[in-house]
């Protein structure tokens, strides 16, 4: 069986297994406070052009966004997100078990606006009742959204906009931010460094066997996060793992390539089933693809492969995802191809 249910079912590029295997016997302090992990987090941030940003590691995405979001807010504020954002849909109610409630937008393929999030804020500072509700004081994006799709860079400007109108904090998860980036290199490292007060460069989902980085704007604006790290679990033991893996991914813009080389081999995916006369859910540019499949056909292809679950379109037809990560074997995409190919045409 043939896995494209999501961007990880693999084990890591093999660069960052080299950096692994070379630093393996290397000796170190722990929790990130050592030699390497300092050389990593100042290589990050001469890439985000960002001197004065601070840099921390997680394992995964989860323990970064509740962490973050817990540090940013005060017990009675809460976070807007998309509807289908990710803390809102596949995070256990991971933000709420910290006390903070999620402000959910209805989406438009996966994304939110400016506009939204501007009436948000106002309809609460104008409600009479306001000290009895939820305060939003974040704005949560990702950057590609759950559904694969992008913000443009006018899209970023003019939440950013909002968020300094609004006095909201701007976070954006960059789970798949390499295949983001290497879909539209506008919204790039430097870029969200000016617009955010923290974003996510995501290694799980992008080549890394685990890790996450957190890019905060300036440490002096969340102050003691370091204890927000601890006391949620997160401050790995073993720190310098993932200041190596990073390394490896970051150096030669290897991340933004590897990206850009899945982009590829989902786009052609993308053109398989096109080329049949399937639809698309949405159209997408990055690693995730979601055509909308007649049950027979999604029925002839789960002989052979798996995908996730995305949505019963009618009752005939389902909407999959499709993903397609750096370490997604073109052999494996080679056999989608041809079973695609081999599908009646609808």
């Amino acid at each position: 069986m043939i896995l494209f249910q999501s961007d990880y079912q693999e084990g890591a590029d093999p660069s960052v297994l080299e950096a692994l295997q070379k630093t393996n016997a290397e000796q170190s302090a722990g929790y990130g406070d050592d030699d390497l992990t300092a050389l990593v987090k100042e290589q990050i941030r001469t890439l985000c052009e960002a001197p004065g940003a601070d840099v921390h590691f997680f394992v995964g995405g989860t323990q970064a966004n509740l962490t973050i979001i817990a540090a940013a807010l005060k017990p009675f504020e809460g976070v807007i997100s998309s509807d289908l954002g990710h803390i809102n849909t596949h995070e256990t109610g991971a933000v709420e078990a910290t006390g903070h409630k999620v402000l959910t937008l209805p989406n438009a393929n996966g994304k939110i606006t400016a506009d939204q999030i501007r009436r948000t804020y106002d309809g609460h500072v104008r409600d009479i009742n306001h000290e009895h509700i939820v305060r939003p004081a974040m704005i949560y994006l990702s950057h590609p959204t759950e559904l694969g799709t992008l913000y443009t860079r006018a899209e970023l400007d003019a939440v950013h906009a909002a968020a300094q109108d609004c006095g909201l904090k701007l976070f954006i998860d960059g789970a798949r931010l390499a295949y983001g980036i290497a879909a539209d290199e506008t919204v790039n490292l430097p870029y969200l460094a000016s617009i955010c007060d923290v974003f996510t460069i995501g290694g799980t989902k992008c080549g890394a066997l685990f890790g996450e980085v957190a890019v905060l704007k300036s440490a002096q604006d969340w102050p003691h996060f370091r204890y927000h790290i601890k006391q949620r679990g997160a401050l790995f033991a073993k720190g310098r793992l993932l200041a190596v893996q990073f390394q490896a991914l970051l150096t030669d813009n290897r991340y933004v390539t590897l990206g850009r080389e899945a982009n590829e081999k989902a786009r052609r995916i993308r053109q398989a089933f096109l080329g049949k006369g399937y639809s698309l859910l949405c159209d997408t540019k990055a690693n995730q693809i979601f055509p909308v499949l007649p049950n027979g056909a999604l029925e002839a292809l789960g002989r052979e492969f798996r995908f996730a679950f995305w949505e019963a379109v009618d009752a005939g037809h389902t909407a999959v995802r499709i993903c397609v990560g750096v370490t997604t074997p073109e052999a494996n995409v080679t056999a989608l191809l041809r079973a695609v190919e081999a599908l009646p045409r609808f």
